[in-house]
């Protein structure tokens, strides 16, 4: 059952919150490895990809087929992984290493403070619901 398509996209977004977690962990656990690079998600563009697939707009154009055997376009939007890169801002060390521990600890902060606000609100939607489901069953 589909409460909303905002809900959708507040549950993709924890699974993406909770996927960056995990990768700014990893980071963190490799500060000491050589020739270990940052790695990150583009979170933001994958929430935008989710968000259109979730409310049906479309952005690829419709392409003509003037030949049969001409194949059809890729659906670039249709991958659900998201898009891994390393992070090239940051300063490589003699090691190789380029993880810097004050920004993976401030990425990973900020990530957590989003996930915990995205988790109030999918939390603040569902006792909406609920409160209109039980007035409505009241009035009956």
């Amino acid at each position: 059952m589909q409460i909303s398509k905002s809900y959708d996209i507040v549950n993709k977004a924890l699974d993406f919150r909770a996927l960056r977690q995990k990768i700014i962990s990893g980071n963190l656990a490799n500060v000491d490895t050589p020739f270990y690079r940052a790695r990150d998600i583009s979170f933001e563009s994958m929430l935008v990809k989710e968000a259109d697939k979730i409310s049906g707009v479309k952005k690829q154009p419709a392409f003509a087929k003037t030949n049969p055997m001409h194949l059809d376009p890729v659906d670039e939007s249709s991958s659900n992984q998201p898009e891994v890169f390393f992070r090239g801002t940051h300063t490589t060390r003699n090691d190789g290493n380029n993880v810097d521990l004050d920004v993976e600890s401030t990425e990973m902060s900020k990530n957590s403070m989003m996930y915990n606000a995205l988790i109030s609100a999918r939390k603040r939607s569902t006792m909406i619901f609920k409160s209109v489901i039980e007035a409505s069953s009241r009035s009956q």
